[in-house]
């Protein structure tokens, strides 16, 4: 059943749009002293005669809170409420928490962290603190059969929290001397109740725990732990000693030369724990308003202190894996390994960029290109249907969309770097995001929601050069600035290799979302917006094909992703069908294999040299072990994915750690590939949400044997081929509610499936069940 919530966004029940309506007051410690200061709790104690058999609380905060009855945790969520556009949607969380109850008396704590509300967003040159506001708080109502036991009011006291300072980036100090004692009353705050919803995605969860597979003792002291396994984390201690000793975490991704503990990388981000023992037995600890990117921790301890043990524990919004994916090769497995750790670091509220440095932000650009291989990956529905909300709110009025969302300078802008917003490639998140999530889920209501916010960033297109082709100011922040293919690699510096121009990046990403657009207004039935969109399409192709083809058929730039993305949205001219793909071909081979795309063209590449069936060099390029190329990091030992394809030197030489960060998800889109192309299971956007979908593998030799599955709404999608001897033997497992087409082509001779021949131009459906089906190459 479809809802719409107060904010005017579809959603579904349990989400936006059944919002339990609030009589409490959101109430802030008076004796709050500000961000970066004494963490603080409000507190309440009450009666009960009896407990009841069911107790609901319903909490949420300005902040970060951590709730305990009767000294018990409540719930096991993390970094509660949640990040969102504050100004816009507030999360709430809904707990059963009779078992925490006593009859008698009670006592119940929330205790409050500065978090993203009003601890340090964005970097050192230009830090953004109190992004929503300068004091934190709480709302809570204890309620038992429809009536209320309890709720924050005026009545409530406050205190210090051992948390003795804590910061998103900064990481958390901890006194464990402190005991939490009522010492100051509270201040009712002027809060808006409309803007709290419930919690739209699954909160952030532990994974289990890592313990070290390695360790040593450097030259002072300090011990290093090595995880084996760089994860968006925080690390758990147990520890005893005498009170007052001070147990420091440091963390970092990688080592440098003789194992140099090494996270300049991190920037200003401290993100450090400091655990001082209260000296009462053994102790134990991991923050509560923090969490960091790291595979190595240091620890430092001051005066008598023994740590009895470390243990990693990753944390994710999307704990429960939907899809896998191998082959015969162990680093191509390995790469699919990183590409889910890099996911999970990374989906922690919202898809950031980075979970170490002091960004950690929801780029839309980083989003949008992995968009794909992330709902294969992980059921990605409610985690990106949450996302896009804010990418909706922090929309410029000009139609502008943010370049990451929640977006800290829409509220505070950034002098002389003008608006954060309008990239080709990243703004186009609102088109392609909800696109996946239809393809995908069948979700129509993702493209009902954002299909305005569609509109008007399709309008800002066309207005940035009022017409068809986009010439993109060289000026950072300037209106119409894209960034183009991001960190597109050139090779040798000498004899640097082409690379697509900002104008035609813009303008294919222009004609992508625009003809996408087109076809998801169909989908809605607008019609007429379907056909004004449709028109423009054609303007764009029309204007494209004179401005970046020459007489012979080559694209201007003639790089790896001017071709990829041409071919793969039906860019290059019938005409010029033949003589493109013999420059695209010969691109590729140029490099020997080597990648020459960035952000916006490694996604492409693959699957338009598949398609081409140019699938030896397809296999060759993916494959590649040198730089850049998936497998080369994959050899360096990244167990997570890259921000740049030659983060380390092959000597292990750190790059430039200014901006340098090892779990990046973004190049692990190349995964969409592989479950789409290479398994073979693609969906249909005329049966979405895998009510039906193509098997089309594609035999690359060197892959064999392959194996694939996926969790859908209707169950597990299985999918494999073996290649011995020229003949293939592929195996398919549907489940009941879903149906395959499969297609007689001419490379693939004596074409069967379940024994029964399929003659070149036939297509046959499969049905529920098991299916072999054997071809010769």
């Amino acid at each position: 059943m479809k809802t719409v919530s107060a904010h005017g966004i579809a959603g579904e029940d349990g989400l936006a749009g059944s919002a339990f309506r609030f009589t409490a007051s959101m109430i802030g410690p008076s004796c709050d002293g500000g961000q970066a200061t004494s963490g603080t709790f409000v507190s309440r104690e009450f009666a009960l005669d009896a407990v009841p058999a069911e107790a609901t609380l319903r909490i949420s905060a300005l902040g970060l809170y951590r709730a305990f009855i009767n000294g018990q945790r409540v719930g096991d969520d993390l970094l509660t409420p949640g990040w969102t556009c504050y100004d816009d949607r507030i999360a709430y969380q809904t707990y059963d928490v009779a078992k925490l109850l006593l009859p008698g008396d009670n006592r119940i704590e929330i205790w409050l962290g500065d978090g993203w509300y009003r601890s340090q967003l964005m970097w050192a040159s230009n830090p953004i603190i109190n992004c929503w506001g300068e004091r934190t708080g709480a709302i809570a109502e204890l309620s038992a059969g429809g009536e209320a036991l309890l709720k924050t009011d005026d009545s409530w006291k406050s205190g210090f929290t051992p948390v003795t300072r804590n910061g998103i980036y900064y990481g958390e100090d901890y006194d464990a001397r402190i005991r939490p004692r009522d010492s100051h009353g509270i201040d009712v705050l002027s809060f808006d109740k409309a803007l709290l919803v419930p919690h739209e995605t699954g909160a952030v969860k532990e994974l289990p725990g890592l313990a070290p597979v390695d360790r040593w003792t450097e030259s002072d002291g300090r011990i290093v732990y090595d995880f084996g396994q760089n994860a968006g984390a925080y690390i758990r201690l147990r520890l005893e000693g005498t009170a007052g000793a001070q147990v420091r975490v440091e963390h970092s991704e990688v080592l440098g030369a003789d194992r140099f503990f090494d996270n300049r990388n991190y920037r200003s981000a401290r993100a450090e724990l400091i655990y001082t023992l209260s000296g009462e037995g053994e102790e134990e600890y991991a923050p509560l308003f923090t969490f960091m990117g790291f595979r190595y921790a240091r620890i430092t301890v001051t005066g008598q202190a023994e740590v009895i043990a470390v243990t990693m524990v990753p944390v994710t919004s999307v704990p429960t894996s939907a899809g896998g994916f191998t082959s015969g090769i162990a680093a191509v497995n390995k790469l699919v390994d990183n590409t889910i750790w890099s996911q999970r670091s990374n989906f922690i509220e919202v898809p950031t960029d980075c979970p170490q440095r002091d960004e950690r932000l929801g780029w839309t650009g980083d989003a949008q290109v992995f968009a794909g291989a992330s709902c294969w990956l992980a059921d990605s529905q409610s985690f990106l249907k949450k996302y896009l909300r804010d990418v909706i709110h922090d929309q410029r009025a000009n139609g502008a969309v943010s370049h990451f969302s929640p977006d800290p300078t829409r509220l505070h802008p950034i002098d002389r770097r003008g608006d954060w917003a309008g990239s080709t490639g990243w703004g186009d998140a609102i088109v392609i995001i909800p696109w996946q999530l239809y393809l995908h889920y069948g979700d129509s209501a993702a493209l009902e929601e954002c299909f305005p916010a569609m509109l008007g960033w399709l309008e800002y297109l066309w207005g940035i050069s009022d017409g068809p082709i986009i010439r993109p100011p060289a000026v950072w922040g300037e209106h119409g600035f894209t960034f183009g293919d991001w960190l597109q690699p050139v090779g040798d510096n000498r004899k640097p290799r082409p690379t697509v121009a900002d104008d035609c990046a813009a303008t294919l990403y222009h004609f992508i979302s625009t003809q996408l657009t087109a076809k998801i207004a169909r989908i809605l039935g607008e019609t007429v917006e379907a056909a004004r969109l449709e028109k423009r399409a054609n303007e764009i192709r029309a204007a494209f094909r004179n401005e970046f083809f020459s007489p012979s058929g080559r694209i201007a730039h003639n790089d790896q992703t001017s071709w990829s993305l041409a071919f793969l949205h039906g860019l290059v001219p019938p005409e010029y069908e033949e003589a493109a793909r013999g420059y695209f071909r010969r691109v590729a081979e140029e490099t020997d294999g080597v990648i020459g795309t960035g952000f916006i063209g490694t996604p492409a590449l693959l699957p338009a040299l598949t398609r081409l069936g140019m699938l030896d060099l397809a296999e060759k390029m993916f494959l590649n072990r040198k730089v850049p190329g998936w497998l080369y990091q994959v050899e360096r030992g990244a167990t997570s994915i890259w921000e740049r394809w030659d983060a380390l030197a092959e000597d292990g030489t750190i790059y430039d750690p200014d901006m340098n960060s090892y779990n990046h998800y973004a190049y692990g889109a190349v995964c969409q590939w592989l479950f789409e192309d290479v398994a073979g299971i693609k969906p249909l956007e005329d049966k979405p949400g895998f009510e039906e979908v193509v098997f089309d593998p594609a035999i690359l030799p060197a892959l064999s044997p392959v194996s694939a599955w996926h969790d859908t709404r209707f169950g597990r999608i299985e999918a494999g081929w073996t290649l011995e001897e020229g003949t293939v033997t592929c195996r398919l497992v549907l489940p009941q509610g879903v149906t395959a087409r499969l297609q007689g082509r001419g490379d693939r001779k004596s074409l069967q499936a379940n024994g029964a021949p399929i003659e070149q131009g036939e297509e046959t459906r499969l049905d529920a069940g098991e299916h072999t089906i054997t071809f010769s190459i």
